[in-house]
């Protein structure tokens, strides 16, 4: 039997045990614009459902032997496209795990049939002044290195939102702490994969 386990050892509660075990094989792909929390929610849920927690980019990075923004200016967008595809359909045979995505990869084709046979996507939705706030001390966005970043993250969300429509769940990505969104995707996730009404958690009751 399924016993997935946290990072720290201790078996997940009863309920998001029975979510494990219905995800099966499948990861869970976030997908969604640079400074909607990929990361940093991926971290907690993948924690609260005793998954591992793989960062694409970071992979992409390992691979490359370079950073990300250094991947961009040496050898082009492309180049980067091209090996970040290659990657998140090596990572996506690794079965279970919490795959955050960068904001561009699901825009692949290839990359969003791969993810559709073997995980569940799920688009953190956020809205541009939230994206501005988080993104706007970073300078590690090449996509943003423009005279304009905001007018360039108005068409980057034009062009993308309609392919981020296609992932199975839609979560709000708002200015709450992360742990209120890792809720809002443990509900998504038990009506979508047709589990009965999810259980009340033991801290809630108290």
């Amino acid at each position: 039997m399924n016993d997935p386990r946290t990072p720290d050892g201790a078996a997940p509660d009863g309920a998001d045990a029975q979510l494990t075990r219905a995800l099966g094989a499948r990861a869970i792909v976030l997908v969604g614009m640079m400074g909607a929390g990929k990361s940093s929610v991926g971290k907690r849920l993948a924690t609260r459902l005793g998954l591992p927690f793989v960062d694409a980019d970071g992979e992409i990075e390992l691979a490359a032997r370079m950073s990300i923004a250094d991947i961009f200016s040496t050898h082009g967008e492309a180049y980067f496209r091209t090996g970040e595809a290659r990657v998140i359909a090596r990572l996506l045979e690794g079965g279970a795990q919490v795959l955050a995505t960068g904001g561009g990869a699901y825009m692949n084709a290839a990359t969003r049939a791969a993810i559709a046979a073997r995980a569940v996507s799920i688009w953190l939705k956020a809205d541009l002044e939230v994206l501005m706030r988080r993104i706007r001390r970073r300078t590690d966005r090449p996509l943003l290195h423009t005279a304009d970043p905001e007018a360039t993250l108005r068409e980057l969300m034009a062009a993308r939102h309609p392919v981020y429509a296609h992932a199975d769940l839609t979560i709000d990505s708002r200015d709450v702490a992360h742990e209120a969104v890792v809720e809002d995707i443990m509900t998504g996730l038990w009506a979508h994969l047709g589990l009965e009404a999810l259980p009340v958690r033991q801290e809630e009751r108290q």
